[in-house]
């Protein structure tokens, strides 16, 4: 009976940790950079898109597609940013347990 309190006390602790983590991530920003930083996209740390940012110089009827390819890049870059963001405070929040892949938590 002891383990089992000692059980529901860790998932308490952890779902307070998991918590604490969906508002840090909520607040974070990550900003996505490509062309040498002419394309900023910037993401909260949920993946919801909050800025983009395009030099004037891009802005030319004959670069609309490395434009279009630019933003992508951004996107891809700041997406990445976030998941490693994700990652990180998941290990704080489980105190680097690793948990079962497929489990999502947040």
């Amino acid at each position: 009976m002891k383990d089992i309190m000692g059980m529901m006390k860790q998932a308490q602790q952890l779902q307070a940790r998991m918590q604490q983590m969906q508002e840090e991530l909520g607040q974070a920003e990550v900003e996505g950079r490509s062309g040498g930083g002419l394309v900023r996209l910037t993401l909260d740390g949920k993946g919801q898109i909050k800025k983009v940012k395009i030099d004037p110089s891009l802005m030319r009827a004959d670069e609309t597609e490395i434009l279009e390819d630019l933003i992508l890049a951004a996107g891809q870059d700041a997406k990445t940013k976030v998941e490693a963001l994700m990652a990180e405070k998941m290990k704080e929040a489980t105190g680097g347990i690793a948990l079962p892949p497929g489990l999502k938590l947040f």
